[in-house]
């Protein structure tokens, strides 16, 4: 028995519906034959109960994301993009290897740093949530797999990196870099790239001094880094200008030095204690450091997509997500599916930023093999920080028929469609998807699934998009992969009032 029927009162009327109305898009593709319902009208019960749409769908590969176009990395600033409106948009890779923390190798690139800074923030505070990983900062937490910088960056690519300091091409000065937790340090070669776009380990080691004194201890502690005189941060600078590698290596020693007592005497953990949502910078940078070791070398793979499909492939830029948070109010005691997770971007943006239980289903194989990279060297990057992120579930298959994401989508508070590409079968086939969700459940998605204007009429009673309350919001330019350029997102809110009232006046 349907939903309709177990609602309808006695005397009611049955009306024939209307068909699906889901709007078409520029991408053409032959249309879905779908099998219409007779329903009667209803009043009080349970929504969850309506009859699903049927659909037949091509069955191809689904991704969320659309539109990687790669390209080296230019030095335009942002007058010269009004000049040069003719330029390629940079590819992921390069947009995450330029977070909001990057600095030059100049010495007068340290106060850009701190002004960005101290104006990027994260969601709101959370009191549930707990940022330190007790693991991380146990006594001896051992060593552990995971992708150093000098495993990306080092003389034995000749052709991408030179010496930082000079010396001969066949020689390269290597040093360990001290993270807040009792974890293993890194390891970074001192070399410099030959492109602009490739990674920099001098600027990274800068960025991660930065971001731990600014996060992991006592603001009357900060000054000993960021003096601009005398702090560790000019020092470094200085001695990249200067080309002194033992200057430079005195200073990281002396770093080390500090961040080891300061988490031995608790001062680290005590300040992570008091912290209950992480800065946007340092959410970046971790990001950041996991995507350049994995997905980074073997983004080529991702090209591979057909155009006027769903399996295309694009990224949603981490300040974008971190918006999309913000506007959903996601809490670290919530659910989170991404559907059509790419390489698992959104999945640990959300369980790192928010703390919250955080899912993704993707069917591109290639994607599902970079997220599975992805996620063992988050985890790596998490222990290093020191940080405790929410659970990580990363799907492989279709969404539409997944047993576990059809299990776990009943509980979803915040879902995630990026359907800038897909296919109005596609769509329609979420729609009837969205009809298993719990009421206030949020959908995040580039477009909309309730058509412009739309209203409940008795000829479209039966339509899921009646469920959906949305909004339009606007997102800021160089938020996603795929242009430079501002647009448009909805979030719609699983609501039935309206069709329960629209239906209690009917019957």
């Amino acid at each position: 028995m349907s939903f309709f029927d177990n609602l309808r009162k006695p005397g009611s009327l049955a009306i024939k519906p209307q068909g699906s109305q889901i709007r078409k898009e520029v991408i053409r593709t032959s249309p879905v034959s779908a099998s219409q319902r007779r329903i009667t009208l209803p009043s009080k019960g349970s929504l969850n109960a309506i009859p699903k749409v049927p659909r037949q769908l091509n069955g191809g590969p689904r991704s969320r994301e659309v539109g990687l176009k790669q390209r080296k990395q230019d030095d335009l600033t942002p007058l010269d993009r009004g000049k040069n409106k003719s330029r390629k948009r940079p590819s992921p890779v390069q947009q995450r290897l330029q977070s909001s923390s990057q600095s030059s190798d100049s010495e007068g690139s340290l106060s850009t740093s701190k002004k960005r800074s101290r104006s990027s923030k994260g969601i709101e505070p959370d009191l549930k949530r707990r940022v330190r990983s007790q693991k991380a900062f146990a006594k001896d937490d051992g060593l552990f797999d995971m992708v150093h910088a000098a495993d990306i960056a080092s003389l034995d690519k000749p052709n991408q990196f030179t010496p930082a300091f000079g010396g001969s091409a066949g020689s390269v000065e290597t040093l360990l870099l001290q993270y807040p937790s009792a974890s293993q340090q890194e390891r970074y070669n001192l070399v410099v790239p030959r492109e602009h776009d490739e990674f920099k380990p001098l600027d990274e080691i800068i960025q991660v001094i930065d971001l731990v004194s600014r996060n992991y201890l006592p603001s009357a502690e900060i000054d000993v880094f960021t003096d601009d005189t005398d702090g560790i941060l000019r020092r470094l600078k200085r001695a990249i200008f200067r080309q002194s590698v033992q200057e430079f290596r005195d200073v990281i020693q002396e770093y080390n030095g500090i961040i080891t007592r300061r988490r031995l005497d608790g001062t680290i953990s005590a300040k992570l204690d008091s912290t209950h949502n992480l800065e946007l910078p340092l959410i970046e940078r971790l990001l950041t450091q996991t995507y350049s070791r994995t997905v980074s070398p073997r983004v080529k793979s991702l090209r591979q997509y057909e155009n006027g499909t769903d399996n295309v492939y694009g990224e949603l830029l981490p300040r974008f997500l971190s918006q999309i948070f913000k506007d959903t109010k996601l809490r670290s005691d919530q659910i989170f599916v991404d559907l059509g997770s790419g390489v698992g971007n959104a999945v640990l943006q959300a369980a790192l930023e928010v703390g919250c239980e955080s899912w993704g289903c993707e069917v591109m194989e290639n994607a599902c093999d970079l997220a599975g990279l992805q996620e063992k060297e988050f985890e790596a990057r998490c222990r290093l920080w020191g940080l405790e992120a929410g659970g990580i579930h990363l799907e492989r298959g279709d969404f539409l028929t997944s047993a576990s994401t059809g299990k776990v989508i009943q509980k979803a508070d915040v879902v995630l469609v990026n359907n800038q590409a897909f296919t109005p079968e596609l769509n329609n086939g979420l729609i009837s998807l969205f009809l298993d969700l719990k009421e206030g459940c949020q959908i995040v998605s580039l477009k909309s699934f309730v058509p412009h204007g739309h209203k409940i009429t008795p000829r479209n009673l039966n339509s899921p998009v009646n469920l959906l309350e949305v909004e339009s919001k606007q997102y800021w330019s160089d938020s996603v992969s795929w242009t430079d350029a501002a647009g448009t997102y909805f979030v719609a809110r699983k609501d039935s009032t309206k069709l329960r009232s629209f239906a209690h006046r009917m019957s």
